[in-house]
């Protein structure tokens, strides 16, 4: 008997399978009637459960007609039969195109054995990963050695430079396929490697890298290229060093470099699972893994590991949030992969000492754990079964229709197939049983991973007067004696704002389930806002932010269950207007709240590289839009933590600058990659004077202004000159071939989308490149030999004047050297002074006439435009470059204004105390801008303010050494 919903779904199936039968030239219903009734209700099951099957069984009509009658889809499948049939279907391969087919006719007809065997629970869970890793093994090892053949004739054998032997380049299986734990819509992560640098045999030689590259590509197109045959693996090469930005292969001397000096936790935590999947018994591979180890494994016990762990965790906590994964069974809480972190963070922790634990099957190492006593045996069975039922569930999801998800399904039909191959009576049964799986495995959790540090409570959190004074209750002596007890400044002011929002239609047309929670947070609320300085200030800036969530109810809940977050969001509208309308514009960032010890303490450079790296990971690199969300994502939650740093006076005015200019320079480096990814993607790789693919972008981000003086502010834009070295007169390599300057000038175009498209999250930055070579009527992208040209021949005083502080951003080290001599060769240039000097204070006087505070009487200034301010200080500094550098060198080793100083005074250009005078005026003016800007301030301050500031006297030093420096005949 059918469940409900599936029995009309069961007359559709019959009806299409039937209808694409004899589309193939077969009588399904002849093929029906020939089975016996077990046959028939098996078949009726797996039809009914996954429309995969329903589609795959007519493309192979006589073998599946053959092995449904054999009942040979029950018999376990093994990897000498996946073998079997790939010779079979390669027999007459000789082009890619006909290995690419044979590769996906052997993955339509193993994945219906293995969906046949899982769902009607022939063999177990590991049984299912297990064939599906090998099938991957499979494709894997026979695609090298295919795709090799015709490189070899081309090139000749890679041979190494010291031993002249042979050399073979490793697949590493990362992730599930390592642990031979795939599921049935598993990518694969491979990493590419190769012993040792040298050449090919010829006839054409090459280098080894360049060989495996190209090998590297054959084997990716082969198995993740959508032909009309399908797929065969999703493949992500994300894992390897560097991520997306790094080289496709890496020999292991390069692979060993860049784990010592650059490998991070999380690279700890996949290279737990990483196995090589060509030859791993080889000499070549055992030395691969003995470069890995120390690195996985350390030789200490590591409680580090829970604290990356947590780390790990909070980030994948907040992706849930962002995209509503609670129904997830891998990522949302008590999922698959939280089973998976529990299980490493002790390999981590202990596999250094016991090796034991080196062992790459989760299952396995659970045994492990509890025969060796590191956890109870009762929490290692209740773990062991709550990750075969969630990895069954993610086979029964998958199945459905061979989608890359995780998702419990919404929709009645798909319930109930997915309760029935769970073996379940129906979706409330299923739910209830993957209920208590989850919450088996979040107990656990919190008991290992659990921080030890306190968590604030107030015990009086929901204390009847702080809830009286929400509703307006609280009058008379009670309210006298209240206030009495907890002063607060403007109370009355306070209480009527209260009122005012708490009568709002926003607030009087929620749900209850939302007003519920509104009432449980508004008296914690409240005990927070009585403690600051400007309460009824406070509030005002707090009520936006209240109003945008209403409907969002998550941060309610978030804000109330987190009183560290609440107190910290209190305290950051207090201090800040600015940052108050940061968050209401996204209140995702609430999520950055959460964690005190992140948000005032500000990441290097390296750290954001890292964590940039590991928000895109999880994303398809195919999706551009959820990739400039989370870019988005990414900045304005390091630009709340850095205003939140400023605020609260934990950092310093240049600790903050430097930050958020690595913050760009960050940015804009994965920008790059992305599109340089996309650009070759669609047009193949450009092609240097010999037609050989070139396999990093010659293209570098020119930075000019605040992010190459390194002053970035909260909403700088980004002054950029984009600049590449491609061969003129070559082209890409792909089908849809590009001249080599067209692809770049493309890629720059794609870049500013990105960097400019307005999300639900905003922009990413306001980006300028009027600064290029003829400005707005200039190409987008130029060439170094046309930079240089212009700035030789063409460009004007003023523009000079902007590369002083012109910065290498990211792009080709060798691109970044020669733009960098250009640069030092135009400021370098021995200059007429006098006119040199007019020039400057012409542009300077221009620029006070249209951008200053037109102000004569002394009353008003304009903190950057106006005489004496921040401009005047940036255009005497260029001028001293421009004037001296050629005698002078050290004055081209630095951008920003605070270091070029003190180059004038070693090198004698200007005295200690002169230097010591603009350097603390530049930084007090500077503060000061940045002050104004949290608080949502002018910058033309009155007399009273600069008075009281002291910058009237700034101001008369900075006029002063002016004159010395442009007007006196020096």
């Amino acid at each position: 008997m059918l469940p409900g919903p599936i029995s009309a779904h069961w007359q559709h199936i019959q009806a299409t399978i039937a209808d694409a039968y004899s589309h193939h030239g077969f009588d399904w219903l002849n093929l029906w009637q020939s089975l016996e009734h077990e046959q028939q209700q098996r078949l009726q099951k797996v039809l009914c459960l996954s429309d995969y099957v329903v589609d795959a069984l007519p493309h192979q009509g006589e073998y599946f007609a053959h092995a449904l009658r054999t009942d040979t889809l029950s018999q376990p499948l093994k990897r000498g039969d996946i073998r079997q049939w790939l010779n079979e279907f390669s027999q007459d391969a000789k082009t890619d195109d006909d290995w690419h087919a044979a590769l996906r006719h052997l993955r339509r007809r193993a994945m219906v054995h293995i969906i046949w065997r899982d769902l009607l629970r022939l063999g177990n869970t590991l049984d299912t990963t297990r064939v599906l890793s090998e099938l991957a093994d499979e494709c894997v090892c026979r695609s090298l050695d295919f795709l090799a053949t015709d490189l070899i004739a081309r090139h000749g054998k890679p041979l190494s430079k010291e031993s002249g032997e042979e050399q073979q380049m490793l697949v590493l299986g990362m992730g599930k396929l390592g642990a031979y734990e795939l599921n049935l819509s598993s990518d694969i992560d491979l990493i590419f490697t190769y012993p040792d640098s040298g050449d090919t045999s010829g006839p054409k030689v090459i280098s080894n890298q360049e060989y495996f590259v190209k090998l590297g590509q054959k084997l990716i197109q082969a198995l993740d290229k959508h032909t009309v045959d399908g797929f065969v693996f999703r493949t992500d090469m994300r894992l390897r060093p560097y991520g997306q930005s790094g080289p496709l292969v890496m020999n292991f001397t390069s692979l060993e470099n860049y784990y010592e000096s650059q490998g991070r936790d999380w690279e700890r935590y996949a290279m737990v699972k990483a196995r090589v999947m060509n030859g791993e018994t080889s000499l070549a591979a055992k030395e691969l893994l003995s470069i890995l180890r120390p690195f996985t494994y350390r030789v200490y016990v590591d409680y580090s590991a829970f604290a990356s762990l947590r780390s790990m965790k909070d980030m994948i906590n907040a992706e849930v949030r962002r995209r509503g994964l609670q129904d997830n069974v891998k990522l949302g809480s008590g999922g698959i992969r939280e089973v998976e972190f529990i299980v490493q963070a002790f390999q981590l922790i202990r596999g250094g000492q016991d090796r034991l634990l080196q062992t790459r099957e989760l299952c396995r190492v659970l045994d492990i754990l509890a025969a060796e006593g590191y956890l109870p045996i009762e929490a290692c069975e209740q773990l062991r079964s709550a990750y075969l039922f969630l990895r069954d569930s993610e086979h029964a999801i998958q199945a459905l229709a061979d989608e890359q998800t995780q998702q419990l399904p919404q929709n009645e039909l798909d319930q109930a197939r997915i309760a029935w191959a769970m073996n379940c009576s129906d979706w409330p049964t299923y739910l209830q049983q993957l209920s208590t799986h989850r919450q088996n495995v979040s107990h656990h959790f919190a008991q290992i991973v659990a921080n030890d540090e306190d968590s604030e409570q107030d015990s009086s959190a929901l204390n009847h007067a702080w809830l009286d004074l929400w509703h307006g209750e609280l009058t008379g002596a009670a309210a006298d004696e209240f206030l009495a007890e907890h002063p607060c400044a403007n109370a009355k002011e306070v209480q009527d704002k209260l009122s005012t929002f708490r009568e709002s239609r926003a607030v009087l047309n929620m749900q209850q389930v939302g007003r519920e929670r509104l009432e449980e947070l508004m008296p914690l609320l409240l005990q927070k806002l009585w403690l600051q300085t400007a309460p009824l200030t406070t509030l005002e800036r707090l009520i936006p932010l209240l109003e945008a969530v209403l409907r969002r109810t998550a941060y309610l809940v978030l804000l109330k269950e987190n009183p560290q977050a609440l107190k910290q969001l209190v305290r950051l509208c207090n201090a800040s207007s600015w940052v108050a309308e940061y968050i209401t514009q996204t209140p995702l960032l609430l999520d950055e709240l959460l964690d005190v010890t992140s948000l005032y303490r500000l990441p290097s450079a390296a750290e954001l590289r890292e964590e940039l790296h590991l928000r895109l990971l999880r994303i398809d690199p195919d999706d551009l839009e959820q990739q400039m969300e989370q870019l988005r994502q990414f900045v304005r939650a390091h630009k709340l933590r850095a205003a939140a740093c400023e605020v609260m006076e934990a950092l310093t005015l240049m600790q903050v600058s430097d930050y958020l200019t690595w913050l760009a320079e960050v940015t804009l480096t994965t920008v790059m990659n992305l599109a340089w990814q996309q650009m070759v993607d669609k047009y193949g790789y450009p092609t240097d004077a010999n037609n050989d693919a070139v396999a990093e972008p010659e293209f570098l981000i020119l930075g000019y202004g605040k992010v190459g003086g390194l002053e970035i502010s909260y909403s700088s834009d980004l002054d950029l000159v984009f600049i590449h070295n491609g061969i003129a007169g070559k082209a890409t390599n792909g089908e849809r071939s590009l001249d080599n300057g067209v692809f770049y000038t493309r890629m720059g175009q794609r870049m500013v989308h990105i960097l400019t498209t307005q999300t639900r999250s905003g922009d990413l930055y306001e980006v300028d490149l009027r600064l290029r070579p003829s400005g707005n009527s200039g190409m987008i992208v130029t060439s170094l030999k046309a930079f240089s040209e212009y700035q030789e021949k063409h460009a004007w005083t003023w523009e000079h004047q902007a590369l002083v502080r012109a910065r290498i951003l990211c792009g080709q080290a060798a691109l970044a050297a020669a733009t960098k001599k250009v640069r030092e060769g135009i400021l370098s240039r021995p200059r007429n002074i006098p006119a040199l000097r007019e020039e400057v204070r012409a542009m300077r006087q221009k620029m006070r006439d249209n951008l200053g505070s037109k102000d004569t009487s002394g009353q008003q200034f304009h903190l950057k435009q106006d005489a004496g301010g921040i401009v005047d200080i940036e255009f005497l500094v260029q001028y001293g470059v421009l004037a001296w550098s050629h005698q002078h060198p050290a004055l081209l080793a630095v951008t920003d204004n605070m270091r070029l100083l003190d180059a004038f005074a070693q090198v004698g250009l200007m005295n200690p105390q002169d230097r010591q005078t603009l350097q603390e005026t530049y930084l007090s003016y500077r503060a000061e801008t940045h002050r104004r800007a949290l608080q949502k301030q002018s910058l033309l301050l009155d007399y009273d303010t600069q008075s009281r500031l002291g910058f009237d006297v700034r101001r008369s030093d900075v006029i002063r050494l002016w004159k010395l420096w442009l007007e006196a005949d020096i």
